[in-house]
């Protein structure tokens, strides 16, 4: 297992939230899972659940994302996982460049556990849908707090405003599935 701290954009801090925590739980010939924790969850905003469905624009609101590369490649896929259960996967040909829907034979799993003290959010990405080579990775998510409020939470922030696009967030190696 690996787990990653993940910091607030400091043009963007967060009302109560006091930490996030993204760990890898599993990687295996059917699944990439990976858990956040939210410390201080009492005033985070839910979206209305939709069902394991498509979406664009979850990032607007609570939203959990997993950024995969191959090292040193310019391409990468960028998954959207929804409390509200909707969800999105794209692929990128370069830094925001060349946006295609990524074709997803099976919907990933999202299963949102809210609670004041912390929150859980587990996302299950089915691994017939990523390459089984090892990834360069960033895992962040967007926090809407009471009040509209938002943060941006990522391992590294390398610029004046959120970008999780930017390849210093891509600060972890996910290793090649395990053979389970």
């Amino acid at each position: 297992m690996q787990t990653h701290e993940l910091i607030a954009h400091p043009a963007f801090p967060p009302l109560a939230v006091s930490s996030v925590e993204a760990r890898v739980l599993q990687r295996d010939s059917q699944w990439l899972r990976v858990r956040w924790r939210i410390e201080n969850a009492g005033r985070l905003f839910l979206p209305p659940f939709v069902g394991r469905k498509r979406r664009d624009q979850l990032w607007k609101t609570t939203c959990f994302e997993i950024f995969l590369k191959g090292p040193g490649a310019q391409s990468y896929t960028e998954w959207n996982l929804s409390p509200s259960e909707g969800w999105n996967a794209y692929d990128f040909e370069d830094y925001r460049e060349g946006m295609r829907e990524r074709h997803v034979p099976r919907a990933p799993d999202c299963t949102m556990r809210p609670g004041k003290a912390f929150a859980v959010f587990d996302g299950a990405i089915p691994a017939s849908t990523i390459s089984y080579d090892e990834q360069e990775m960033g895992v962040t998510c967007v926090l809407e707090e009471e009040g509209g409020i938002k943060s941006f939470w990522a391992m590294k922030h390398a610029k004046d405003q959120p970008d999780f696009h930017d390849p210093a967030c891509f600060a972890a190696r996910l290793a090649a599935p395990s053979a389970a």
